[in-house]
């Protein structure tokens, strides 16, 4: 018995997905890149069972789902959260999670997003919802906070808010991989995330914290998005590129050198976004009032197109093994009859 003991507890713990050297990499050891889209659930919830099942078939090996904390728009409950993973994991995909109320938070003048949430507000949050990701390590990202700050805010406030975050997320026992937007509306404008990642990163104990640009109008041509990317990968830093489209409320975007460049580098996109947006907005939906029959030219670029998601996409290892981890067992029990 005493052998057999020791066989059993000389077994190495199971891996989650986790950060390695810039990569997000699965537990299988097998490096995972993201070929996904944005899913905005928290004004669609009708819609989603047939987008995921939808945005699957597209290709995609990732979901971003957006959620809301209550604090500007309705608070996603953890049930459905749970629905949400368990719905995305029957599709074969990876799920990111955000919350989308604190977007722009703290810009003032125009523009201002003024009843935005904290980064504190949205990692309450999580932690409150807690006990629908533990054990989801494998198969879902916690997206801290969506575009959490807006122009003119203190890099300070990017910095510290989310070391402190990501301190409390792992006090309270979620070792999920974390994604961090960029501020400025997300697009890093200031580049507060490009100088100051790093600081972020080394606050995570578990070493598993990702960072995610959205790649709007300030991403107009070659040279930004070229210089942008270099930066991180220099830093050997995890990036994706969380949101972008073929333009953005009437200004370029250089979309081709997006794909080019995380196609060439290995780093993850992720389009938003499949349906819904205003009319400001519109041309970046992937799809006419979600019905997948209906593909518009920004959904039939980023699916079918060069570099796009059909072309690239693999995947995630995980879905080709159990889609649960087993139970652990009680090894005495074959012994004692216990349950």
């Amino acid at each position: 018995m005493a052998a057999v003991l020791a066989a059993v507890l000389t077994v190495p713990a199971h891996a989650d997905m986790m950060i390695r050297d810039g990569q997000v990499v699965e537990a299988s050891g097998a490096p995972f890149v993201m070929r996904g889209i944005n899913h905005a659930h928290l004004w669609f919830p009708n819609r989603t069972e047939r987008a995921l099942k939808d945005i699957a078939a597209a290709g995609a090996n990732t979901v971003r789902i957006v959620l809301g904390n209550g604090v500007r728009w309705n608070r996603t409950s953890e049930r459905t959260v749970r629905q949400l993973i368990a719905r995305s994991k029957a599709a074969g995909l990876i799920t990111v999670l955000e919350v989308h109320d604190t977007t722009g938070y703290g810009q003032t003048g125009d523009g201002a997003a003024k009843d935005a949430a904290t980064i504190a507000q949205a990692t309450d949050y999580w932690i409150e919802i807690k006990d629908a990701l533990i054990g989801q390590e494998d198969y879902v990202i916690l997206n801290i906070a969506n575009e959490p700050s807006g122009n003119g805010v203190a890099e300070s406030y990017w910095v510290d808010e989310h070391k402190a975050a990501i301190v409390r997320l792992r006090a309270a026992g979620l070792k999920n991989v974390i994604m961090v937007d960029g501020p400025n509306w997300g697009q890093d404008g200031s580049q507060t995330m490009l100088r100051r990642a790093r600081e972020v990163f080394e606050a995570d104990p578990l070493k598993a914290t990702m960072f995610s640009v959205h790649m709007y109008q300030v991403y107009s041509n070659d040279a930004v998005i070229r210089a942008y990317l270099d930066g991180f990968r220099s830093q050997g830093l995890a990036l994706v590129v969380g949101e972008f489209g073929p333009d953005h409320e009437g200004e370029p975007v250089d979309e081709a050198t997006i794909f080019d460049l995380t196609n060439q580098h290995g780093i993850g996109y992720l389009g938003w976004s499949w349906s819904g947006n205003g009319p400001k907005a519109r041309d970046l939906d992937m799809t006419v009032k979600f019905n997948a029959r209906h593909i518009t030219p920004w959904g039939e670029r980023i699916i079918h197109g060069e570099g796009g998601i059909k072309a690239t996409s693999k995947p995630a290892a995980i879905f080709g093994q159990a889609t649960e981890k087993p139970p652990a067992r009680n090894i005495f029990s074959r012994w004692f009859g216990a349950e």
